[in-house]
């Protein structure tokens, strides 16, 4: 559920009008609903209320610090995967008790941060990375509290570029490696086992892949424990999926939480969760502005001004959104349209082969479930500025990211010392 709808003939988000905030903001830009954050948190959260659960937002699903003090506010921890998250975390607020250090190529400087921050737990991606840990927590004179996260070798059944426990992932231990790098951590001054981690993918929209891959790990605890290790909590990350086609049905996580439940709460660990897309992804729509309509021989282009580097996932993942015009339409008459941006690629689509109402220039459209892995994954590319993100409370709304203008742009770029006076140069060439 989200709370993008139709008021009076047009799109509102919450109570606010889409087509206001495009008079006021200029288009593309992004728009999140709070309600819709505050609800999918609280649905996640209820459905583990009686479990000794933790619940970290994977906030690489989206990042900008007003959703993260918003998720913060109703008790939410940070999972992280960069420096950059990390300072991301903290400066929304939360401490470091409340963040799970995550990802796969942890720098020193990442992992001095992290233990400066003295997070809740790192999750250790490989024996070189645990080597590491130690050592720059012995300089620091500290213990760095450390999970190791294992791979279980299980197919989540999703996208080829989303899933993460497979044994041709980069990510995580090997399953059968595990009781030796725990016995290396026993061994190890500056590092203590608090825990075991893992994660198989993103978007998983069955219950299977997760019941495989929690009962090898419920099978991982036991046989850690009888080797004297302490466990005491389980991350299992996230990755359960939402619907981003009108007959989607992913697993509810209330059926999650009995599931996970029914294979782990015996274990007596406390429970680490780690949603992002479930709690973003519908919370956030990428509003554009229709520039031209094309009509040729193999068919019909709407041409609009977001593009491949605002949104990716449908070149990057063959992703799916739902697209809506801001304008209810009443008319029966519709089009099939490929929706196109202006970066010269011919990947830069949003949709292919959608039935619309015939558009014209000027109209605006929404493209639905585009709060995860959308704004965090856009570039510049074309020298195309970052576009405005917008979050909107009942009433009001608040432009929580500026539109980035061409002039800021080009100013992060650097004159190399050699140009200096290039121009100076050239104007005395010019009058010989």
């Amino acid at each position: 559920m989200h709370h993008f709808a139709y008021r009076g003939g047009l799109l509102h988000a919450e109570e606010v009008s889409i087509a206001d905030i495009a008079a006021a903001v200029g288009t593309p830009f992004y728009c999140y609903s709070t309600a819709t954050l505050e609800r999918h948190y609280q649905v996640f959260a209820e459905a583990f209320a009686a479990a000794d659960a933790r619940i970290c937002y994977a906030m690489k699903a989206n990042s900008n610090q007003s959703v993260l003090m918003t998720l913060a506010a109703l008790g939410a921890g940070m999972d992280v995967v960069s420096g950059g998250e990390l300072a991301r975390a903290l400066a929304a607020g939360v401490g470091g008790e409340r963040i799970v250090f995550s990802g796969v190529g942890k720098t020193d400087g990442e992992i001095a941060a992290a233990l400066d921050a003295r997070v809740f737990s790192i999750n250790v991606e490989s024996e070189a990375e645990l080597a590491a840990i130690a050592r720059i927590a012995r300089e620091k004179g500290v213990t760095a509290p450390v999970s190791l996260r294992v791979n279980p070798d299980v197919d989540a059944r999703t996208h080829a570029k989303i899933t993460t426990g497979m044994a041709e992932n980069k990510f995580g231990i090997a399953y059968d490696e595990a009781p030796r790098l725990y016995r290396r951590v026993a061994e190890l001054d500056g590092v203590m086992v608090t825990g075991v981690a893992t994660h198989i993918g993103s978007q998983v929209t069955e219950l299977a892949p997760f019941r495989a891959a929690f009962q090898r790990m419920a099978e991982l605890v036991a046989r850690l424990r009888r080797d004297g290790h302490h466990i005491a909590h389980v991350d299992l990350g996230g990755g359960l999926g939402i619907p981003y086609r009108a007959g989607d049905r992913p697993p509810h996580p209330r059926e999650y939480a009995e599931l996970v439940l029914s294979v782990l709460g015996g274990t007596g660990a406390t429970l680490v969760l780690e949603p992002g897309r479930l709690i973003a992804g519908n919370a956030g729509i990428l509003v554009t502005r229709v520039v031209h309509t094309k009509r040729g021989g193999a068919g019909s282009f709407l041409i609009v001004d977001a593009a491949m580097n605002d949104l990716i996932r449908p070149t990057l993942y063959e992703a799916h959104h739902e697209i809506l015009p801001v304008r209810e339409q009443t008319s029966s008459a519709s089009m099939r349209y490929d929706i196109v941006g202006p970066v010269c690629e011919t990947g830069d689509y949003l949709a292919r082969d959608r039935e619309l109402p015939d558009m014209a220039s000027g109209e605006l459209l929404a493209l639905m479930t585009a709060g995860a892995y959308g704004a965090v994954q856009s570039g510049t590319y074309n020298s195309r500025p970052l576009i405005a993100e917008v979050l909107v409370r009942a009433h009001e709304y608040a432009v929580v990211r500026p539109r980035q203008a061409i002039d800021e742009l080009i100013g992060l770029d650097r004159i190399a010392p050699w140009l200096d006076g290039v121009d100076a140069r050239r104007s005395r060439l010019a009058t010989l």
